[in-house]
């Protein structure tokens, strides 16, 4: 069984880094972070590497609906959305947040996986 949602996109790299992060803000999640894992593995390990950015995506409102439901949601968060250069394309792929959320084994956090589900959905649809 995936962890991740996917979807591949004609395009440059950095349009498809922009396009993702508009569609991203569009379904209400801010990104936290912006990783350039290519950059990082050449200035620290001086290895060659794909184009390839870690988003950390999070929506306020869902995160403070789920930390007032269990703090410990917070080792979780952000949600983390991948672009990256493939052979025939660009990939995006997100974590797929309802199994993200079932390791906390707590049904009340259950609707806001689901609710987070459908807007990454959204978000690679929209690509």
């Amino acid at each position: 069984m995936s962890y991740t949602l996917r979807t591949q996109v004609d395009g440059e790299f950095d349009d498809v880094v922009a396009e993702t992060i508009d569609a991203l803000e569009e379904e209400g999640f801010g990104v936290l972070c912006d990783i350039d894992v290519q950059e990082t593995l050449k200035k620290k390990l001086d290895e060659d590497f794909r184009q390839y950015r870690i988003l950390g995506a999070c929506n306020p409102q869902l995160a403070h609906q789920g930390l007032e439901n269990d703090l410990e949601l917070g080792t979780l968060l952000p949600c983390n959305v991948v672009v990256y250069d493939d052979d025939d394309g660009v990939v995006v792929s997100a974590v797929d947040p309802q199994r993200l959320i079932a390791v906390a084994e707590n049904d009340d956090v259950d609707p806001i996986g689901d609710d987070a589900y459908e807007r990454f959905e959204r978000v690679l649809e929209s690509l």
